[in-house]
């Protein structure tokens, strides 16, 4: 087998197949829980902060001070926005609790699937039996 022979071989095994399912969905369920967090909770988030915008938020490295960020970078500024770290890290806290959430449900509803064994027939050596006796008469 050649070389496009084995790659093909390789792509079709069935964990790779399941890991580009999953790369594909995650990346889809990452924009849900994106739009989650950017369009219903942060701006709940913000409602309850005073409206802080946390990315606006930064120390200057040159002693000087400045109104906006935009005019601290136009001027050539140093600066250090701890805002954005802020805001990623209340990102993160929401889109872990959000996932959580989602992966409990599914959990619930997974267990609320699992369907009671059916009772167990005869095994093999028994019905092997019982034709065994049927022929004998």
């Amino acid at each position: 087998m050649g070389f496009f022979g084995d790659f093909k071989a390789s792509l079709m095994k069935g964990d790779v197949l399941s890991l580009a399912t999953a790369v594909v969905i995650g990346g889809a369920f990452g924009k849900i829980v994106g739009s989650a967090v950017d369009d219903v909770i942060m701006p709940i988030v913000g409602l309850l902060t005073g409206g802080i915008d946390f990315t606006q938020k930064f120390i200057t490295l040159d002693g000087n001070s400045y109104e906006t960020l935009a005019k601290a970078k136009e001027a050539g500024a140093a600066v250090i926005t701890y805002g954005n770290l802020v805001q990623a890290i209340i990102n993160f806290v929401i889109i872990s609790f959000f996932i959580f959430v989602v992966l409990r449900a599914a959990e619930k509803a997974k267990k609320k699937e699992e369907v009671v064994a059916a009772p167990a027939g005869p095994t093999q050596e028994e019905l092997l039996t019982q034709i065994r006796d049927l022929l004998k008469k």
